[in-house]
C-alpha cells in the first residue's frame, strides 16, 4: 500500500463529517461517512442530487460486508472473489442500521470495494464504510481526474486526493442480488457474460427504458452528459450529417474522418471498448469546454464489450 501524506488528513476530514473526493479505479467518488446523516446531507447537497438516489457504499474488505448487507447469498460471494476489489457494485439486502438516506429508503444497498490504491488506503485508514457517489454535479460527466472534481466541484469539498488518471473512466457495474434471479441494472466493464461464466447460470441485463423496483445510481433518464447538447448518427450517416450541421459544432468519433472546417473540432478516439471507455469523459468534457452548439458522436458499435459504453452515450441524448 503506497504511503500518502494526505490519507491521515483525508481521515480526519470525514471522521469529522467533511467531504473528501477520492480516486477510484472507476471515476473519482465523493465520499463521507456512510454512518454519519449529516455527512450525508452533504454529498446531497454538493452534488444537487435528489434526495430518493441512493448512494453506493465503499469497503475496504469483505470481511465488512456483514455490517451493511443482511441474508447474503452464495452469489455475492462468488462475485466478490472473482471481482472484488474491483468495478462491481452489488444490490443486497440491508442491514437495519444502514441510514435510509443511503439507501432512498429502500431495504437494499449498494455495495462496492475498489481496487485503487489510494481508496483503499482511505478505506483502511478510516476502517468503515465510505458513501462515495461520483464527484460530480448530479446528471454531469463523472470525473475522472482530480482537476475534473475541483472544476464539478470547486469548494464543495473539503479536500481532493488526486490519484491521476482513473483506470476505467466508466462507473461500475452493478448488480441486484437482492431476490433472484440476479439483474444487471446498470452494465459496466465488467460483462453480463464475464458474471454469468462466475455465477454458472444466466443473467438479466434490464433494459434502460424498462423501470426497475429498485433504485440505483445512473437511473435518471439523462446523466453522464455534456452541458452541449449530444446527438449520436449513425456510421453510415455521419459524413451527411457533418456537412448539413450548423457550425461550431464538436465531433467524436473512431472512424477516420476528414474535417472541412476550423469550426468543426474533431476527436477520433480507438475503436476498441475498453480504451474508447476510459477516455470518454476526459474527452467529452474538453469537447464541451469548447462551446459548439453540438457535440456529434458517432454511434459506436452494437458488440457486448461496448454496452457499458452505448447505456453512457444514450443517457448523454436524453435532455
Amino acid at each position: 500500500m503506497p504511503t500518502n501524506p494526505t490519507i491521515p488528513q483525508a481521515t480526519s476530514i470525514l471522521r469529522a463529517g467533511g467531504l473528501v473526493a477520492m480516486p477510484t479505479e472507476t471515476v473519482y467518488g465523493l465520499a463521507a461517512d456512510a454512518t454519519n446523516p449529516q455527512a450525508i446531507a452533504r454529498i446531497f447537497s454538493a452534488k444537487g442530487r435528489p434526495t430518493d438516489h441512493p448512494l453506493i457504499v465503499h469497503l475496504a474488505t469483505l470481511a465488512q460486508l456483514k455490517d451493511w448487507a443482511n441474508d447474503i447469498p452464495t452469489s455475492a460471494y462468488k462475485l466478490a472473489a472473482a471481482f472484488w476489489p474491483g468495478p462491481l457494485t452489488m444490490i443486497l439486502k440491508k442491514q437495519p442500521s444502514v441510514l435510509p438516506a443511503i439507501t432512498g429508503g429502500q431495504e437494499t444497498v449498494g455495495i462496492r470495494i475498489p481496487s485503487h490504491p489510494v481508496a483503499q488506503a482511505l478505506l483502511q485508514a478510516f476502517g468503515g464504510g465510505l458513501a462515495a457517489p461520483s464527484a460530480n454535479r448530479f446528471t454531469h460527466l463523472s470525473p475522472t481526474t482530480a482537476a475534473a472534481v475541483k472544476e464539478e466541484l470547486g469548494d464543495k469539498v473539503d479536500l481532493i486526493l488526486d490519484g491521476g488518471d482513473c483506470e476505467i473512466g466508466l462507473e461500475s457495474t452493478i448488480i441486484d442480488l437482492s431476490s433472484a434471479p440476479a439483474v444487471i441494472l446498470r452494465p459496466g466493464m465488467i460483462s453480463q457474460a464475464e458474471i454469468e461464466t462466475i455465477l454458472g447460470c444466466p443473467v438479466i441485463t434490464r433494459r434502460q427504458d424498462v423501470p426497475s423496483e429498485v433504485r440505483v445510481p445512473g437511473m435518471h433518464h439523462l446523466h453522464y452528459a455534456p452541458t452541449t447538447p449530444v446527438r449520436i448518427v449513425r456510421t453510415e450517416e455521419l459524413t451527411a450529417n457533418l456537412a448539413m450541421a450548423k457550425l461550431p459544432i464538436a465531433v467524436l468519433s473512431y472512424s477516420k474522418i476528414t474535417v472541412a472546417s476550423e469550426a468543426m473540432h474533431h476527436v477520433c478516439l480507438a475503436n476498441n471498448a475498453k480504451q474508447y471507455a476510459h477516455d470518454l469523459y476526459h474527452v467529452l468534457r474538453k469537447l464541451d469546454h469548447l462551446e459548439c452548439l453540438e457535440i456529434i458522436i458517432e454511434a459506436v458499435p452494437n458488440a457486448p464489450e461496448w454496452e457499458a459504453v452505448r447505456d453512457r452515450l444514450s443517457k448523454a441524448t436524453r435532455r
